[in-house]
């Protein structure tokens, strides 16, 4: 299992032979609609020759269904397998082609070669927003999404042991900041933290996230979480 982490919300796993993305966000896309909001990282375009697998958008806003990324993945041509929650489905399915394009609401599973997905809810601006519990190599991986701190939201978890958990914790834009994500992180019982969601339009940094189990990641580097 290789994770890396593109940006804000975005990653990459590589398991099972696939090239799994989850919310990328490699254009400055949304300093169009709020100038505050650029690039603080230049993009790595390496990243846009990826030709994933499989994509999973957890919501439909624009740092994580940005269709000035989507568009070098979802070609004509391309046959990845797209995973997305109602609102953002009926956005990214209009890029068409080859791909198949899966309704992915809360509850909804899908097993794939050796790595199985499942919605569980966000507690978000939009009312569709999912997490993820991806399970590969005999571990699961939780990726919240962006989400505040609540109850229905452990309520959807599924009773597995969490080997990491991804969570947001810039406290902007109906995310947790990073004392709730602290909290949200310890409650999920995870051996492992991840923190995301900063950096890129702030000055935030991972550091300030003090989970005894923290793993602060690098964009574009991998992020090296103990087995």
């Amino acid at each position: 299992m290789k994770i890396t982490w593109l940006g804000q919300a975005g990653l990459l796993f590589e398991t099972d032979g696939k090239k799994i993305v989850i919310d990328p966000y490699l254009s400055d896309f949304v300093k169009n609609v709020n100038p505050a909001n650029y690039r603080r990282v230049p993009v790595n375009e390496t990243y846009l020759d990826l030709k994933p697998d499989i994509i999973l958008i957890t919501h439909n806003h624009l740092d994580h269904l940005d269709k000035e990324t989507l568009k070098y993945y979802l070609t004509e041509d391309a046959s990845a397998l797209v995973f997305a929650a109602e609102g953002g489905w009926q956005e990214v399915r209009k890029f068409g082609g080859k791909s198949n394009y899966v309704l992915f609401n809360n509850g909804t599973s899908w097993t794939e070669g050796n790595v199985t997905f499942r919605a569980v809810k966000a507690e978000h601006s939009d009312p569709y927003a999912i997490g993820i519990i991806l399970t590969a190599e005999g571990k699961n991986y939780y990726i919240t999404g962006d989400t505040l701190y609540n109850e229905q939201v452990f309520a959807s978890l599924p009773d597995v042991e969490l080997h990491a958990v991804f969570l947001p914790i810039n406290g902007v834009g109906n995310n947790m900041n990073v004392a709730d994500a602290e909290r949200f992180a310890a409650r999920t019982g995870a051996k492992y933290a991840v923190p995301l969601h900063f950096g890129l339009f702030d000055s935030l940094p991972g550091t300030v996230f003090q989970a005894k189990n923290r793993v602060i990641p690098t964009i574009w580097e991998e992020i090296k979480i103990p087995d």
